[in-house]
């Protein structure tokens, strides 16, 4: 009989005089460098304070650490207590505006060619259907492609499985008079290919309407063309495109195509934002499924049980006393996302301290009002609520980006983009 190992602290000393040993274990450290990353950002003498601010006329992008200003034009790094400037590019020409981008950096325990391309790299497709690799860190162009003079290139996209991505051209249509005289167009668009690790073409792939290269796998009718695919097994998530089924997700076995055990999900709410449902990031098979005021994680097969589920208090209706001592009862209905009522915005998932950050509004101390709030991965227990300074005006798109010790907070106003950093600080006392 072995007797029980004794949970150890670990011990930044210790681990650093490890590494400075070659110790070989990279996976261990990894994981122990995160438990104690994950300690640091729940320990009760630190939160998250507002430390810059920056505005934009044009889309703010947040990617792995660097926020993305002027379409990409200037790169700033969130590694520092402030966000730092790394570079600026030179003014660009409207044919060489970039229309979408990637960040990506290449696996570790791989040896590539060229030491440019073992270091993280932005991908940048421009107006003129070229794509570049430019370098992360400075912003060097380290390879460009041509694609074609023809079609016209717009998106870029992962295939993550397969570490590749495409490059999708815009949609061909028809225009009104052309459709009049009887030209049909059975092009749709064009992908091309390409490998990552080293950058180079696999092919070009013309979606035609009468034409079968390769032949379709997989195909459902479904409302605003939204299908999603994966779980173990794997499983498709998709709302059909009849109006009883409106508001409601169907999810189904992938290999034969049937409604999976409970797989109907509804969210019986009443709100202006319509429910969001999803697949787990973690690729634990889990689906997310979030709505005004409850958040559920259900695991996929065999029955699609909650495994976790949080809920927000409602506010009782309101009762307002005349001078002469009436009581009156608000009669109209309140929605679930009204302003006055703490409701759930959107989840994050930060993968390297696995933990799931909830952004929540409520109105109590004026419309606008926000927090994050932070919950085990696994149990779904409240570790931390992070007030957050700046307002969360509903009335806006906004975006959080939670990345360990960093929070990004992104918003559109009328009066262009604006971009909020909370850093990990110790609360003076």
């Amino acid at each position: 009989m072995t007797c029980p190992r004794r949970k150890r602290q670990t011990n930044t000393t210790c681990m650093l005089a490890r590494r400075s040993r070659g110790f070989p274990d990279y996976g261990n450290i990894l994981r122990a460098n995160m438990r104690m990353l994950r300690a640091i950002v729940l320990q009760e003498d630190r939160n998250f304070i507002k430390v810059w601010s920056k505005t934009s006329k044009s889309t703010i992008a947040y990617d792995s650490g660097k926020i993305y200003f002027e379409n990409y034009q200037s790169c700033y790094s969130c590694i520092d207590t402030h966000p730092q400037l790394l570079y600026k590019l030179p003014q660009r020409s409207k044919s060489e505006k970039i229309e979408d981008a990637l960040q990506c950096s290449s696996p570790l325990e791989k040896s590539l060619s060229t030491p440019s391309d073992q270091k993280p790299c932005l991908l940048t497709l421009t107006a003129n259907n070229w794509l570049y690799r430019l370098s992360a860190e400075t912003g060097e162009t380290l390879q460009g492609v041509y694609l074609s003079p023809n079609p016209k290139f717009k998106y870029l996209q992962w295939d993550e499985y397969q570490d590749r991505f495409y490059v999708k051209s815009i949609q061909n249509k028809v225009a009104p008079f052309a459709r009049q005289a009887g030209i049909t167009q059975n092009t749709v668009m064009h992908l091309a290919i390409f490998n990552v690790f080293p950058l180079e073409i696999v092919g070009m792939l013309e979606i035609n309407k009468t034409v079968y290269c390769p032949p379709v796998l997989f195909e459902v009718s479904c409302s605003d063309h939204n299908v999603q695919i994966g779980g173990h097994p794997w499983h498709y998530i998709y709302t059909p495109p009849h109006k009883k089924h409106r508001g409601t997700y169907h999810i189904c076995s992938l290999a034969e195509g049937i409604l999976a055990k409970n797989g109907i999900q509804d969210m019986d709410c009443c709100s202006l934002e319509t429910d969001l449902i999803y697949l787990h990031p973690d690729e634990s098979g889990r689906i997310i499924h979030v709505g005004p005021n409850t958040c559920s994680l259900r695991r996929l097969p065999p029955q699609m049980v909650n495994s976790l589920f949080f809920s927000l208090d409602q506010v009782a209706p309101r009762v307002t006393v005349t001078s002469s001592g009436r009581t009156v009862k608000r009669i109209s209905q309140q929605l679930d996302d009204d302003p006055d009522q703490e409701t759930f915005r959107t989840v994050e998932y930060e993968d390297e301290v696995d933990l799931l950050a909830l952004v929540v509004t409520d109105g109590e101390e004026g419309e606008g009002r926000a927090c994050v709030k932070l919950h085990d991965n696994s149990s779904g227990v409240l570790l931390k609520t992070i007030p957050l300074e700046q307002a969360w005006d509903v009335t806006y798109r906004n975006e959080m980006c939670f990345d360990k010790e960093t929070i990004v907070h992104i918003e559109e106003r009328n009066n262009g983009f604006h971009c909020h950093v909370y850093k990990l600080q110790t609360e003076a006392k």
